[in-house]
């Protein structure tokens, strides 16, 4: 019984730590969009 609650309990510590590594990689994808658009900007309104 103790090993079952212990798998439970990594299963569920896997589950979060997989949730972290999907914000991060929405707020990776997110940053890099925002400074691609700043460079654009930047680029078309050059003198």
């Amino acid at each position: 019984m103790a090993a079952d609650e212990g798998e439970q309990r990594r299963l569920a510590l896997e589950k979060k730590r997989e949730r972290y590594v999907w914000y991060y990689l929405a707020y990776f994808l997110f940053g890099i969009h925002v400074v691609a658009f700043v460079m654009i900007y930047a680029v078309l309104h050059a003198k």
